[in-house]
């Protein structure tokens, strides 16, 4: 994916969370690990996945009477664009990413 412009701090820190498991994430978990608001992560997420480096789904509610979720993770894509990322990144990566990492495990 080619950009004409830098990721921005809260764009990276995003990207990083998303990185850190290939299991599909939750928008409150990436907001929370993050460390932005819903204002920035939505949109974000929304342009991400327009641009095809994440796949977004809906997913029911455990609780009953509670509406379903959309839930994230990267494409392909998107894994081979983090992995352009990974100087920018490295220093967001959580220390439990760093060891899955380092385990073969991400």
């Amino acid at each position: 994916m080619s950009r004409s412009r830098a990721l921005s701090p809260q764009a990276l820190a995003v990207v990083a969370a998303l990185a850190d498991s290939h299991e599909w994430r939750h928008g409150y978990d990436l907001m929370a690990q993050a460390g932005v608001k819903s204002g920035t992560l939505y949109p974000l997420l929304m342009r991400l996945e327009a641009q095809g480096m994440l796949q977004a789904r809906w997913v029911d509610s455990p609780e009953p009477g509670r509406p379903p979720r959309h839930v994230y993770k990267l494409t392909p894509a998107g894994r081979d664009w983090v992995v352009s990322l990974a100087d920018s990144l490295a220093p967001l990566r959580t220390p439990a990413a760093a060891l899955r990492s380092a385990k073969g495990r991400t």
